[in-house]
This record gives C-alpha cells, sequence and structure tokens, in this order.
C-alpha cells in the first residue's frame, strides 16, 4: 500500500479493509485491558480483603498502574519487531499475549483460597497486559497511518481511538448489563471474571482477522541498519522529546477522565456504581463518535493548531470541570460535563497517534512511535488513578485538579514549539 507505491485511486477500497482489520484487533486489546478497570470495584475486596473501599481502590490502582510500566518494554520489543520484521507479525503476536493475560485473570483464586499469591498473580497478569498494549498502540498507530489516504489521514487514523475508546465503552457495557441480571454479591463473588473470559475468546478473533493485513513497511526499510534500533531513533531526539511532552498531558488527562472517571463520580460524587457506570457508557458512545470529525479537523487546521487548542483548552477547563464533577448530584449534569471534557480530549486523541508516526521516518517509526508513547504513558498516564486516589486519602484531592492543569500548560508550551507535521511530516513523502 501506500510505501509501496500502488496507487491511491486503485487501493482505496484495500486501505479502507486494512483500516477495519487493524482497527478491530484494536478494539479487542483495549477492552482486555480497560475491563480491569471497570471491574476493580466488584474485585478489589477479593484480592485486597483489608481496608476501606478507598484503600482497596487505591491497592487495584497500583496494579493498575504496574502495568503501565511494562509498556515502554512492550512499545521497545514489539516496535523494534514491527520496524525489523513487519507491522503485521507484530500485531499479531501482541494480540495472542493479550489473550493470554486475560484469561489469566478469569481464572485467579483469591486471595482468600491462595493468599498473598493472589495479588501477586494479578499483578503478573497485569504485566502481561502491559507488555502486550505497550506495543500495540505503536504499531497499529504506525499501521493505521501509513494506510490512510493522504489528505485525509486524520480522519482515517483517528479510527485507532473509535476502536481504542469502542474497547473501553464495550468493556462499560458488559459491565452494565451484567448489572441488570446479577446482583453485588453475584458481581463480587464470581460475575467480574465474565468480562475477561469475553475479552480472552475475542483476542483469538482478533488474531485470525489480523492474518488477512498486508504489510505496508518495505524490504528496504526493514533492511535498513538503523530499522527498530535505539540508535536510529536517536537520530531523531527532538521529535521524540516532543512527543514525550504531549504524550504526558494527553494521556493523563485521557485517563483521568475516562478510566477515572466512574470511580470519580462514586468515590468523590457520591452516586451509586449503577448510575455511574449507565453515565460513562452514555459519554463514551458519543466520545467515540466524535473522534472521526476531529480528525478531520486536523486535515483542515493542521495536526499542530489542534494540539495548541487541546492545550489551552485543558489548561482553562480542568479545574472547574472536575470541581463541578465532585459536587454533581443529576446524572444528566455529570454527562453533559464529562462529555465538555471528552470534546477537549478529542483535539488530541484523535490524531495521538497520527501525529507521531507523522514525525518519524518509516524504518524507526513503530519503535518511536511506540516507545515515547509508552514512556510518558507509562509515567503520567498509567499513575492517573494511582495519583488521583492518594492524594484523595490524604485530604487534597483538589491538588490532583491542578496537576492536571499543569500538565496541560506542557502540552501547550510542546505543541507551540513543534513543527507542523502536516507540513513538514514523513509521511507526506510516502503517499
Amino acid at each position: 500500500m501506500g510505501p509501496q507505491g500502488i496507487s491511491t485511486a486503485a487501493d482505496t477500497r484495500a486501505r479502507i479493509f486494512a483500516i477495519v482489520g487493524a482497527s478491530s484487533g484494536n478494539l479487542v486489546e483495549w477492552f482486555d485491558f480497560y475491563v480491569y478497570a471497570f471491574c476493580a470495584i466488584y474485585f478489589a475486596s477479593a484480592f485486597f480483603p483489608k481496608g476501606n473501599p478507598t484503600v482497596q481502590l487505591l491497592n487495584t490502582a497500583g496494579v493498575f498502574a504496574a502495568g503501565f510500566l511494562m509498556r515502554p518494554i512492550g512499545g521497545w520489543l514489539f516496535g523494534r519487531l514491527a520496524d525489523k520484521r513487519g507491522r503485521k507479525l507484530a500485531m499479531m503476536a501482541q494480540v495472542l499475549m493479550m489473550c493470554a493475560g486475560s484469561l489469566l485473570i478469569a481464572c485467579l483464586p483469591t486471595y482468600a483460597m491462595i493468599g498473598t499469591a493472589a495479588p501477586a498473580l494479578l499483578l503478573f497478569a497485569r504485566l502481561v497486559q502491559g507488555l502486550s498494549v505497550g506495543g500495540e498502540y505503536g504499531t497499529s498507530a504506525t499501521y493505521m497511518s501509513e494506510v490512510a489516504l493522504e489528505g485525509r489521514r486524520g480522519f482515517f487514523a483517528s479510527f485507532q481511538y473509535v476502536t481504542l475508546i469502542g474497547g473501553q465503552l464495550l468493556a462499560v457495557l458488559v459491565l452494565v448489563i451484567m448489572q441488570q441480571f446479577l446482583n453485588t454479591a453475584q458481581l463480587k463473588a464470581w460475575g467480574w471474571r465474565i468480562p475477561f473470559l469475553i475479552g480472552a475468546g475475542a483476542a483469538v478473533v482478533a488474531w485470525y482477522l489480523r492474518r488477512s493485513l498486508n504489510e505496508t513497511s518495505t524490504t528496504d526499510s526493514r533492511k535498513n541498519k538503523d530499522a527498530g534500533s535505539l540508535m536510529g531513533l536517536m537520530k531523531h531526539k527532538r521529535a521524540f522529546m516532543t512527543v514525550m511532552g504531549f504524550t504526558a498531558g494527553g494521556s493523563l488527562f485521557f485517563y483521568t477522565f475516562t478510566t477515572y472517571m466512574q470511580k470519580y463520580l462514586v468515590n468523590t460524587a457520591g452516586m451509586s456504581a449503577k448510575v455511574a457506570s449507565a453515565v460513562m457508557t452514555g459519554a463514551l458512545f458519543i466520545y467515540m463518535l466524535m473522534q472521526p470529525a476531529f480528525g478531520a479537523l486536523s486535515d483542515r487546521i493542521g495536526r499542530r493548531t489542534a494540539m495548541i487548542w487541546f492545550g489551552v483548552l485543558g489548561t482553562v477547563g480542568t479545574v472547574p470541570i472536575l470541581r463541578a464533577l465532585a459536587h454533581v448530584r443529576n446524572p444528566y449534569a455529570a454527562f453533559g460535563m464529562v462529555l465538555l471534557a471528552f470534546a477537549v480530549v478529542s483535539l488530541y486523541t484523535s490524531i495521538a497517534g497520527l501525529i507521531k508516526a507523522e514525525m518519524f521516518p518509516i524504518e524507526v517509526r513503530a519503535l518511536a512511535v511506540g516507545l515515547s508513547y509508552a514512556l510518558a504513558n507509562a509515567i503520567f498516564g498509567g499513575s492517573a488513578e494511582f495519583v488521583a486516589l492518594e492524594l484523595k486519602s490524604r485530604g487534597i484531592e483538589s491538588a490532583f485538579y491542578w496537576y492536571v492543569t499543569a500538565m496541560g500548560v506542557l502540552v501547550t508550551v510542546v505543541s507551540i514549539w513543534m513543527p507542523d507535521p502536516t507540513k513538514e511530516g514523513y509521511l507526506r513523502d510516502e503517499a
């Protein structure tokens, strides 16, 4: 496709099929990963029986954050594999690894059965999933950016986050459906295992879908001496640091208003778990539909301009939105405020993978996208829940609001400093 010189007119349908094929695997990967976050309310006491609900959630959030620590390793491992052996092989390996992690969690005995070995095994399973997701982001973002049509790359590449958010949405939706048929005691006893079993089975289906994808890297790029190497990546230090900067703020904002928000509505605003799940299901669905529109907007105004607007609006809007949500009692009002936050973060998420891919040459692209994203995401995105809950437990929850705001300032500065990849990016020369 793109790098191999086939004309756009002839392969438009093939490119769209490739986007669908790659994004379907992406959806399964993120469903499996986010099921943990949304089901934690029910299984926290099974693995961490001592302490009050906030402490139990803090422990599960710590395990969630630990999964992020494996992302840089996954970003390096699978990024190198994708640049040296091809995107397709890397994506197939990742989804099988996610399957293994989900299946292990589904079958784990509880603390009451095997004691401290239970949370240890839970941690191991999350590390496996973290390794998989660490590689998934870079390779799928690279692949989808390379097969997208020139001039409409923002629109087509936005489907990475359509399926990423779709994975979250399906995780919430499965939980909402189970809440209609199972009571709280049943969900805590065994019901929480069902989504992990569903995810493991879906991962096998995704593996078969990815087998049919065409390769986008070239033989020459894979044989390049810099292919998948850290030495080759270091030739692009400015781009690497730029991606680290805006990913730090973008991922923190994203995880604050997605995975943590359900807990925030329950633990801070005082909503029931069922109402909070319903609010987040509706908001995530609309958020998912926003991505192509904001991606298409970036094709018109430029990726750099979109990022500047994200930084500015994130900076001025975070504290008012979080403070309002802390005291909200009406679920419709909560829905509207979460949706407002999602509109702001869509300026970033709709082009997050593409803007990174556009900044690096083909021989190190998957490694660069995956590793830079994973490092910043592990430090700032993965710790979002842990930091928020820790500050809450210390009675200074509002400090978290200002922490997110400060990262919005960082995004603004980095975005102003960066060149516009729409005009200067590497992918322009590969269409």
